[in-house]
C-alpha cells in the first residue's frame, strides 16, 4: 500500500481485536580508532572516501582482520545484557545487493554470534517489562550513499547518486531482541522505553557515543499482529532506521494501526521493510523482507574464529558500570524524587541529563524543574529528543546559579535559554549582551513602587485594610514597569512596608 492509500484502524479498536507482538533490532555504532577489519580511522566525518584502503574497498589480495578492541566492546555489551559469551564463535558473509558496500557482501555473524540468551528489564509507568535478548553479533557498517535530484531524496526519481564509503566497515553490534508479547496497548511505550534504557547502559559503557541523530545507534522496529487471545504470531514488518526514541513509538503505534486496518478487512500483511518518514509519522513500502536463506550465509574464510578465554569474560566483567535499575533506585534515594517523578524523569529520556546537571553543582529539583519542563516543552515543539534541544547540562547548571545569586528570575532565565538555543555564548555572556540581569538599586524599585501605588489606589488601599493577598496586583504591575528585572519578593516587601 502506498502511503496516499494507508488506512488506520482506530487505537482502541486494535487493542480490542489484536495482540501486538515486537521485535526490535538495534544496530550499535562502536567507538573505536579504527574500523572493524582494517586500520582506517573510524572517526565520523571527514572528506568522502578518504577514510578507506584496499581491504574496505573490497580490492583483490586485501586481507581482513578483527579488530580486538572491537571484540572486547561486544563482550562488555554482552555481558551488561546478562547475555551469554560463546566460548567460540566466527564471522559469516552474507551476501545481498548493497550498492554502498564494495566488497558486495556484508562480514558479520549469522549462527554462531559472540553473546547470546540475554535480557533486560524495562519500567513503563512503574510496570516492568523484561525483555529478551536473542543475540548480540559483531559485524560492520554500510558506506553511505547520497541521491542528487528528486524530490524525496531517495533513489526513485533521482538523477544520480554518489557513495562515501568511510562508514563501510566501522564495527557494529546489532543487539536482537527476542519477540517482546504481552505489552498490549503499551507496545509503543515499551519499544520506546527499550532503546532509551539500551541507549543509556551503551553510554555508561563507553563503547559508542550512541548519538541517533549521528546514526550512532539505529533502531528496526518489528512489528506483528495476532487475533486477540490466539497466542500466534502473526506476520511481521520491519521498519528499517528509526532514529529517535520518539520515532520509535510512534512507528510502533503507526504500524499497529495499519496492520489492524488491513486484517480487519480481511487483507493479508505482506513481510517487507517500510521507510519510516520522521516528518508526517508515517512508514511506506520499501522492498519485500529476505529470509535467512536468501541471503546464502556462509563462513567468512578469511578470517579465524573468536575464541574468548573465560579468564578475560570475567575480568571484562568486572569493568561494567552499575545496574541501570540499580542505578536508578540509588539516584532517586539521593535525590528525594517520589516515584512519580522518578518515573517522569525516566520517561522522558531526561535521567542523564538531570545526573550531569546535578553534577555540574546544581540541586536535583532544580535540574528536574528546567530539564522537564522548559527543555522538554522546547524540545517538543522542535519535534527533536529532550537531549538535541541545543543546551548542555553544564549551561543549565549554569543558568540555575545565576538564579540562585539573585542574577535572574526564572522568568528572565528562559531569555536565556533562548539565547543558548541560538548560539549567542555562554549565559553570563548572554545576560550581559542582552541586558537580562535583575535591578538591584533599592532607589529604582522604590520609585516604581511608588508609581505602581500612584496608578492603583483602590487596591492600595485594600492593602492598608489588611487585604495582604491583593499586593499581587502592585507586584503585576512593578515587575511590568521593570520587564520582569525586579525581585518579586523584595518588591513585596517594599509594597508593604510602603503601605503600612
Amino acid at each position: 500500500m502506498t502511503a496516499a492509500t494507508d488506512q488506520l484502524m482506530a487505537w482502541d479498536d486494535v487493542l480490542a481485536s489484536y495482540d501486538p507482538a515486537l521485535g526490535l533490532e538495534v544496530h550499535v555504532e562502536l567507538n573505536t580508532n579504527t574500523k572493524m577489519f582494517c586500520g582506517c580511522p573510524a572517526s565520523f566525518g571527514g572528506d568522502p572516501n578518504t577514510h578507506v584502503c584496499p581491504t574496505c574497498l573490497g580490492l583483490p589480495g586485501a586481507m581482513p582482520v578483527v579488530n580486538g578492541k572491537a571484540v572486547e566492546s561486544a563482550i562488555r555489551i554482552g555481558l551488561a545484557l546478562n547475555c551469554e559469551i560463546a566460548e567460540w564463535c566466527r564471522f559469516a558473509r552474507k551476501n545481498y545487493f548493497y550498492p554502498d558496500m564494495p566488497k558486495n557482501f556484508q562480514t558479520s555473524q549469522y549462527d554462531e554470534p559472540i553473546c547470546f540468551e540475554g535480557s533486560m528489564d524495562v519500567e513503563v509507568d512503574g510496570e516492568t517489562f523484561r525483555v529478551e535478548i536473542e543475540r548480540a553479533h559483531m559485524e560492520e557498517d554500510t558506506g553511505k550513499s547520497t541521491h542528487i535530484g528528486g524530490a524525496t531524496g531517495r533513489i526513485h526519481g533521482a538523477d544520480y547518486s554518489l557513495v562515501d564509503y568511510n562508514r563501510a566497515g566501522i564495527p557494529l553490534i546489532e543487539i536482537v531482541t527476542k519477540p517482546i508479547t504481552g505489552a498490549g496497548e503499551r507496545a509503543p511505550e515499551v519499544a520506546r522505553a527499550y532503546v532509551q534504557q539500551l541507549r543509556d547502559l551503551i553510554v555508561a559503557l563507553g563503547v559508542s557515543e550512541a548519538r541517533m541523530d549521528q546514526g550512532n545507534l539505529r533502531a528496526d522496529v518489528n512489528l506483528s499482529l495476532s487475533p486477540k487471545g490466539s497466542g500466534v504470531l502473526g506476520t511481521r514488518t520491519e521498519t528499517k532506521n528509526v532514529n529517535s526514541f520518539r520515532s520509535v513509538e510512534r512507528a510502533v503505534r503507526y504500524e499497529m494501526q495499519r496492520h489492524g486496518a488491513i486484517l480487519s478487512s480481511g487483507g493479508s500483511i505482506l513481510q517487507e521493510t517500510r521507510h519510516w518518514h520522521e516528518d508526517t509519522g508515517i512508514t511506506t513500502s520499501g522492498r519485500e523482507k529476505s529470509d535467512a536463506e536468501d541471503y546464502r550465509y556462509f563462513p567468512e574464510p578469511d578470517l579465524v574464529p573468536v575464541a574468548p578465554s573465560r579468564e578475560w569474560v570475567e575480568e571484562l566483567r568486572g569493568t561494567l558500570p552499575e545496574n541501570p535499575t540499580t542505578k536508578r533506585a540509588r539516584l532517586q534515594a539521593e535525590w528525594g524524587f517520589t516515584d512519580l517523578e522518578m518515573r517522569d524523569t525516566v520517561a522522558s529520556g531526561a535521567l542523564s541529563l538531570v545526573e550531569e546537571t546535578i553534577a555540574a553543582g546544581t540541586t536535583p529539583q532544580s535540574a528536574r524543574k528546567w530539564w522537564l519542563s522548559e527543555l522538554a516543552r522546547r524540545a517538543n515543539d522542535e519535534g527533536v529528543e529532550i537531549d538535541q534541544v541545543g543546551v548542555t547540562p553544564a549551561q543549565v547548571a549554569a543558568v540555575q546559579a545565576l538564579v540562585d545569586s539573585g542574577t535572574l528570575n526564572d522568568k528572565l532565565a528562559r531569555q536565556v535559554f533562548d539565547g543558548l538555543m541560538a548560539g549567542e555564548g555562554t549565559p553570563a555572556e548572554i545576560v550581559a549582551a542582552r541586558g537580562l540581569a535583575i535591578v538591584s538599586d533599592e532607589g529604582a524599585l522604590s520609585a516604581a513602587v511608588d508609581n505602581a501605588i500612584a496608578a492603583n489606589p483602590d487596591v492600595a488601599d485594600k492593602i492598608r485594610d489588611g487585604k495582604v493577598a491583593a499586593a499581587g496586583a502592585l507586584i503585576g504591575a512593578v515587575m511590568k514597569e521593570m520587564r520582569g528585572q525586579a525581585d518579586a519578593g523584595r518588591v513585596r516587601e517594599l509594597i508593604l512596608e510602603k503601605l503600612g
